[in-house]
């Protein structure tokens, strides 16, 4: 496994339109004590500083493919994989890192990670069989009931995202790794009754879903110390909670933890507060009505002219109390391109009334053929971004 890529830099531009300018560069890096000099490209064009650039070719993590079926939605997997990137940058900053994906932990060992613990009596009977295992040990209760509630599958996936840094010699090398944790805040298993089995779930508490993701996160970085390259480089790690099958907000990270260059546990944790809510809902109502009420007027308003529409839901995305980003979604079918423009400067101008200009939005317009317009309003920004597809 390479530590350091000798790197040639190809910059690509578009130099139409509102895109900027630049002159294309190339720079030829040879390292002559490594003979398969690799070539890679860094896109000069940055989209925002919430992302990441990446090296390319793009290099497929080692656990490419394993995080879908392991999550419990589709928004829980974006969320794992988005969230995680959010946490690094308090101690990565997309300005001075690239990303990559994991690289590191191999398939078989996050694999080995998700198995139960054995107990004594299970490592004797398997013989030599490493127990690498994280989640709790199969504890045999009265029924099956308390045999579940006492052994829940708590650890669903391992997350690995690297860091890297330029070096002044045209090389790149690690400079950090981000490790996130998807916990299961549900445990689903099957029990009997009269012979017909019968699908059951257990909540798993707050507490002991952060207690056991702590225990299980010292255990990794501990590990983590132990693999070639890794010995020094600074640690990341997050916990996330997922959100129950169906349902149709994400999961949240509920605390991170840094680990310094050297270290080898998490000392010191740093708790999250972090949330989303769906629009309407009874919880948004409760909960932040002064957003719940914006989006109520909103959808009034397009109700009054447009009132086709099969339906329009928000998400808001929560930290410490306060917005950060607020993604609706407009179903409705239209009978002309002209139509589909009305209603998109339509609700664009809804938009800017209804929203505070501190709030990130986005709002998408689809019909039974896919996407037909996209509206962003940056926070600050004076004036939205619309597409019409």
């Amino acid at each position: 496994m390479r530590r350091y890529l000798p790197v040639l830099l190809v910059v690509s531009l578009l130099t139409s339109g509102c895109i900027p300018s630049f002159e294309k560069q190339e720079e030829v890096i040879q390292d002559p004590q490594q003979e398969d000099t690799e070539r890679a490209i860094v896109p000069r064009y940055k989209i925002s500083d919430d992302f990441y650039q990446t090296i390319l070719p793009f290099k497929p993590g080692e656990t490419r493919g394993q995080t879908v079926p392991r999550l419990s939605s589709r928004m829980d997997v974006d969320e794992f994989e988005l969230g995680l990137m959010r946490l690094s940058q308090g101690t990565f900053p997309s300005a001075q890192y690239l990303y990559q994906e994991g690289q590191y932990i191999s398939r078989s060992t996050i694999s080995s990670w998700l198995r139960r613990e054995l107990t004594p009596a299970q490592m004797e009977e398997q013989g030599d069989e490493a127990n690498l295992g994280l989640n709790p040990p199969w504890i045999e209760g009265k029924d099956t009931k308390a045999t579940n509630e006492n052994s829940p599958i708590i650890l669903a996936h391992v997350l690995e995202q690297n860091y890297l840094v330029r070096k002044d010699d045209g090389k790149v090398e690690l400079g950090g790794i981000s490790i996130g944790l998807a916990l299961n805040s549900v445990h689903e298993y099957t029990d009997e009754h009269q012979g017909i089995p019968l699908a059951r779930t257990y909540d798993i508490p707050d507490a002991v879903l952060e207690e056991e993701g702590k225990r299980m996160a010292n255990e990794i970085v501990s590990r983590i110390r132990n693999i070639q390259g890794l010995e020094q480089i600074p640690i990341v790690v997050g916990l996330y909670k997922q959100s129950e099958h169906n349902s149709i907000v994400p999961g949240t990270f509920i605390t991170k933890s840094t680990v310094d260059r050297g270290n080898s546990s998490t000392a010191r944790w740093e708790a999250i507060n972090e949330e989303y809510h769906l629009f309407p809902s009874s919880d948004a109502m409760e909960f932040y009505r002064d957003d719940a009420m914006r989006f109520q007027n909103f959808k009034t308003d397009v109700d009054e002219f447009f009132p086709n529409h099969t339906g329009i839901v928000g998400y808001g995305h929560y930290m410490d109390g306060d917005i950060q980003k607020f993604e609706i979604n407009v179903f409705m079918e239209f009978y002309g391109k002209a139509e589909l423009i009305g209603f998109t400067q339509y609700v664009t101008g809804l938009l800017l009334e209804h929203f505070p200009p501190h709030v990130n939005l986005e709002l998408t317009v689809e019909s039974i053929n896919g996407a037909e317009a996209l509206i962003v309003r940056d926070a600050g920004a004076e004036e939205p971004f619309v597409h019409i597809y």
